[in-house]
């Protein structure tokens, strides 16, 4: 299928976005384009940051997506001669339903800083005076979450969605327009990270040494580890999706002697170790295999948690919601799709 030339800035906007960690991690997030009857939408399981140098954009055929979610059904139709062996985003009943003609899903780290929170409701409503704007509590992605955002918008003008223990949705009239709106929203959330302790990497290459571990590119993980609070709220469960399909529930937590050597000695066949590890008080390790989407989701999770403060009041994923994201077809696919670039 010929793309149109509109495709071309939302390529371009998708590309600034996703190369900015603090809006994009990853594969996560995702952008769309009406075209008529078609919805251009990003691939499950593509990043965002190669909007420019890859093909990561799917036809959906808009009308039948509609048609299908009004009856309940989350299969997407892509459009005839599609062309493409690629799967649409698993968000793409949402960019369906929102009548922007663009609409730009992103994992903000300060929005979700705010969005893991139950105490920040009179925040929202202070901080994004003036928007057009709502605030919906946790529902799985796909088609839980677009019926949701079909009450809401069924019933008012909504351009800017905050999604609890999620993210961050907007919608706008042309691609550069969507992404302004996400600045205004973050410069609105922002939260000071605090100052972390830096790891102490002696210590972790001994743990790591004969493991099948390592210590993460990015050094700021380590302060998930080296800092009291951020260590509190990571260890206390899953905060979003993406730290749950990516990561794992919640983060493991050894002492600083030998507890990751007598964690590994513990571990059995049947039982994978865990992606990532956090030693108290002296940094994070990642299994060498890890994936660069796992990679990038440790690095969100210090930049989030680094922005919760020790009085807040978070609010985790249950585990119901963590069993719905392990075993969900969809993210094994867009988790496979996404281990390389």
């Amino acid at each position: 299928m010929q793309q149109p030339k509109i495709l071309d800035e939302i390529r371009r906007m998708s590309a600034r976005v996703g190369k900015n960690i603090l809006l994009v991690q990853g594969a996560g997030g995702n952008s769309s384009v009406k075209h008529g009857d078609v919805l251009w939408v990003k691939a499950s399981g593509t990043w965002l940051a190669d909007a420019e140098d890859k093909d990561i954009f799917v036809p959906v055929a808009l009308s039948a997506a509609r048609a299908a979610l009004a009856q309940n059904d989350e299969r997407i139709p892509l459009a005839p001669s599609a062309g493409t062996t690629l799967r649409a985003s698993i968000e793409t009943s949402l960019h369906a339903l929102m009548p922007h003609p663009v609409v730009l899903h992103v994992h903000s780290v300060n929005t979700i800083a705010w969005a893991v929170r139950s105490d920040a409701r009179d925040e929202f409503a202070e901080r994004l005076h003036g928007l057009a704007w709502r605030y919906l509590d946790y529902h799985h992605p796909g088609l839980p979450l677009a019926r949701a955002v079909g009450e809401i918008i069924a019933q008012d003008t909504v351009d800017v969605l905050i999604l609890g223990n999620h993210g961050l949705v907007v919608g706008a009239a042309d691609a550069d327009a969507a992404e302004a709106l996400v600045h205004d929203v973050e410069s609105r959330l922002a939260l000071p990270p605090r100052e972390m302790r830096p790891a102490d990497h002696e210590a972790l290459d001994r743990l790591c040494a004969g493991t099948d571990y390592q210590l993460p590119a990015d050094p700021l993980c380590h302060g998930i580890a080296t800092d009291s609070v951020s260590c509190a709220i990571a260890t206390r469960g899953s905060l979003y999706p993406d730290h749950v399909v990516f990561l794992g529930p919640a983060m493991p937590l050894v002492g600083r002697g030998d507890g990751l050597a007598a964690m590994l000695s513990r571990a059995s066949a049947k039982v994978p170790l865990p992606v990532a590890i956090l030693v108290a008080d002296i940094g994070a390790v990642i299994r060498k295999d890890a994936s660069p989407g796992a990679q990038a989701m440790l690095s969100c999770l210090a930049l989030v948690t680094g922005r919760v403060p020790s009085t807040a009041e978070v609010r985790y994923l249950s585990a119901e919601n963590e069993q719905a994201l392990l075993n969900w077809d969809a993210e094994h696919y867009r988790r496979q799709l996404s281990g390389s670039r």
